[in-house]
């Protein structure tokens, strides 16, 4: 997930996920970011400015990640019924692969923490555009109804969400037949009732 930064900024990132996760942001100080991390305070602020920078780079880091691994799905499918499925299954694969940045994401992406550029530029560079654009898509050939495209994929993502956390605390079984139920009453949500052998 942070592969694509140094020693120093890596474990820096790393530890602040793991602190958030485990005592909330406001319990997250640059002290103890430095102690878990090993990291001297000084070299912490050689790379960012402050705690909210922290976070906020450990924010664009976590989406981005998410939506290379997304699109990875989206891009496999041959037709828009088959990219659909392999992109939620890549979404709930996340989840499962990776708890902390799911949790991190879904506590904090309308937080005051992350400024409202960096949410502008990583919602476009994320999965959501991309799956907006197949939903359009999906539209335009009429097998979906004629919904706002990003109402629908936010309305399908809090049922991922839904099931991912039912499925981290413990309360259900997150098998692949559940998932496949789950996206499947997905599509036939929004689908055209004349379209029922289209994808």
């Amino acid at each position: 997930m942070f592969e694509t930064y140094n020693k120093v900024q890596r474990a820096v990132l790393e530890t602040t996920l793991n602190i958030i996760i485990r005592k909330e942001l406001q319990a997250t100080s640059m002290a103890l970011i430095a102690k878990e991390s090993r990291v001297s305070t000084g070299n912490i602020y050689h790379y960012f400015q402050s705690k909210e920078d922290i976070v906020n780079e450990l924010y664009k880091a976590v989406v981005t990640f998410n939506g290379e691994y997304v699109r990875a799905g989206l891009s496999k499918g041959g037709t828009i019924r088959e990219k659909f499925e392999l992109g939620w299954q890549r979404v709930v694969d996340l989840g499962k692969q990776h708890p902390q940045g799911f949790q991190f994401i879904e506590q904090y992406s309308f937080s005051p923490y992350i400024y409202d550029d960096v949410k502008k530029s990583v919602y476009v560079g994320g999965w959501c555009g991309p799956m907006n654009q197949l939903y359009e898509e999906a539209i335009r050939q009429k097998l979906f109804i004629a919904l706002d495209p990003g109402m629908m994929v936010q309305m399908h993502y809090g049922s991922f969400v839904y099931i991912l956390k039912a499925h981290l605390q413990g309360i259900i079984e997150l098998t692949s037949e559940h998932v496949n139920e789950v996206i499947q009453s997905c599509w036939k949500g929004v689908q055209l009732a004349d379209r029922s052998a289209a994808g």
